[in-house]
């Protein structure tokens, strides 16, 4: 009998042993994302929740952006610049293949870049990159040359954002559903609303230094369903975590890790240039005067994101405060409504998307702006319904984070969505595209900055932060975004 029960014992110590193993050797995570993207392709899409998902993890391209900024090969083994900054020599990873089979070469390039810059292309960085490209040379499988309009010193790091991932011509049409590039983790299944599966591809050319097998990214929009998700183990982690009060009861709760980083995101209170009365300036800044920047981040925010007064962020190289640009001051915006003639109350619709900071911030926004005569009416819209109204034009005012790296240059697109018309802004930005000079590129990105915060196109809020909650066994992911991606090749149990 004796002899059994420690046969007995044994074999339960062993099971327990063994499950132990299994559990510590997992190898599938689920992700939770707060945006379902209208589609996959982020070369035809301007969407950031796309990037989430796909970028990096299914689709490459020639650089990599790392979570420090930097810039690094990805596609590209590696590069070289001519002095004029006009002239850039790619040379490529050989034996890559994509997901389906098809051989990676500089034809791939080629087609992806011709697309990307091709009439009707709704690239969202086809006038900021693409067009500037005049010639694209493949003198080998594995050699790329591109010859720009004007010198661009940003290039190599836009070259790693999701616009410029490579696509393979006999796959790029069923991208937006079905996406295949050359990434580690090939697509399985997008169920709509729900979540989007991965799942480890093995012709990967490091396959084995990728750790899970599957993913899901599931959409939860919802900050309380964020938190229940989370405390349940039903998601293993939020890289972008929207219930900003609960980050305490997280950082108290030993099963999970919390990281607070910063990201790209210019929050703003985007103003319709194009619409009466806010073709005015003094309309825009009296709206941007109605808006005191650390109330919004207090309320929305519980305190966390640092207030901007144009469009960049403090960890932006080249950033100048600009907040003392039409600060908060009700009595002069006031002043301003009526000197521009409006009467009040001032009737105006204020959309707002789903994410808290948009949800949660705009009512204390739309409580400001009565303060002072302006009464908006809010609008709580879902993604795609932002996307299909206030991102093509129609709105008045609308609260979103924009997001990309470096993209100042979208307001010398007198069509981009804000409606911004300025030939001297265009004039700052095309100067500072051609220019290789350090020193004379810094002081234009001052000046491109002056002028946005003195013709207050828009009425700047904060940087958006990012929290990061997740199982503290999950280790790799990103605690800050230069880019709206999650790099899961990375990212493993322990």
């Amino acid at each position: 009998m004796k002899i059994a029960a420690l046969k007995t014992t044994a074999t339960l110590l062993l099971c327990a042993a063994t499950l132990a193993t299994a559990q510590s050797r997992k190898d599938s995570a689920v992700i939770g994302i707060t945006l379902e993207p209208p589609g996959l392709d982020p070369t035809t899409s301007a969407a950031a929740s796309i990037g989430e998902i796909v970028h990096y993890n299914v689709l490459e391209g020639l650089t990599k952006i790392n979570v420090d900024g930097s810039v690094t090969p990805l596609l590209a083994d590696s590069w070289s610049i001519d002095p004029d900054g006009r002239l850039y020599t790619f040379k490529l990873k050989k034996g890559v293949k994509f997901q389906d089979g098809e051989a990676f070469d500089a034809a791939d390039v080629k087609f992806s870049f011709e697309r990307a810059r091709a009439e009707g292309s709704t690239n969202k960085a086809k006038k900021t990159v693409f067009d500037n490209i005049t010639r694209i040379e493949t003198p080998d499988a594995h050699t790329v040359v591109l010859v720009l309009a004007k010198a661009d010193g940003n290039l190599l790091f836009r070259l790693g954002e999701n616009t410029a991932v490579i696509l393979d011509p006999k796959s790029a049409a069923t991208t937006a559903t079905r996406p295949v590039g050359t990434g580690p983790f090939r697509f399985e299944s997008w169920s709509r609303g729900s979540a989007v599966m991965l799942s480890r591809w093995d012709g990967y050319r490091n396959a084995a230094a990728i750790k899970l097998k599957k993913l899901s990214f599931r959409i939860i929009n919802d900050p309380a369903a964020q938190s229940a998700a989370l405390l349940a183990g039903d998601v293993d982690a939020i890289p972008r975590f929207q219930a900003a009060q609960s980050l305490a009861q997280f950082q108290s709760d030993p099963r999970f890790t919390v990281a607070i980083g910063g990201t790209e995101g210019k929050t703003i209170v985007a103003i319709n240039n194009k619409r009466k009365p806010f073709d005015d300036v003094r309309v825009r800044r009296a709206i941007a005067m109605a808006i005191d920047r650390k109330a919004v981040i207090a309320g929305a925010m519980e305190g966390h994101g640092a207030p901007i007064g144009s469009h960049m962020v403090p960890s932006d190289a080249g950033y100048i405060d600009l907040t003392g640009v039409n600060p908060y001051n009700p009595d002069k915006a006031r002043a301003l409504l009526k000197e521009a003639g409006v009467a009040t109350p001032l009737n105006v619709t204020l959309s707002l998307p789903p994410p808290q900071y948009a949800r949660k911030g705009g009512e204390i926004v739309a409580a400001q702006l009565a303060k002072v005569g302006i009464v908006a009416k809010i609008d709580n819209v879902e993604w795609a319904q932002w996307l299909a109204g206030p991102f093509k034009g129609s709105f008045d005012l609308t609260v979103i984070s924009h997001v990309e790296p470096l993209d100042f240059a979208v307001y010398a697109d007198p069509a981009y969505y804000f409606g911004y018309d300025s030939r001297a802004y265009a004039e700052i930005v095309a100067k500072y595209n051609a220019s290789t000079n350090a020193k004379e590129r810094l002081k234009l990105l001052a000046d491109a900055q002056r002028r946005l915060a003195d013709d207050a196109v828009n009425a700047w809020l904060f940087q958006l932060p990012q929290f990061l909650v997740a199982n503290k066994r999950l280790k790799g992911l990103w605690s800050s975004s230069p880019v709206f991606a999650n790099d899961m090749g990375a990212v493993s149990w322990q």
